[in-house]
């Protein structure tokens, strides 16, 4: 059975899938996504990751971790 963004599962069939659009539109039940399909909250998570990241990190450490990611990228 398929998965929602919550991890919630969600009818694969046509008629489930219309009763589930119906309940979400008629504000039953809820549906955090954003337009891609994705779950915000989680989205939101994702973009403070990476700078929390690269705040604890010292120039040396980034700057390695850039080169290594160049190499990947370009030595193709």
């Amino acid at each position: 059975m398929p998965r929602g963004p919550k991890g919630e599962k969600r009818p694969a069939a046509a008629i489930g899938n219309a009763i589930m659009i119906s309940k979400i539109a008629t504000g039953e039940i809820e549906d955090i996504t954003t337009e891609d399909g994705k779950n915000a909250a989680a989205v939101a998570l994702g973009r403070m990751g990476g700078k929390a990241r690269a705040a604890g990190m010292s120039a040396k450490k980034r700057k390695e971790i850039a080169k290594k990611a160049a190499e990947k990228r370009w030595g193709k």
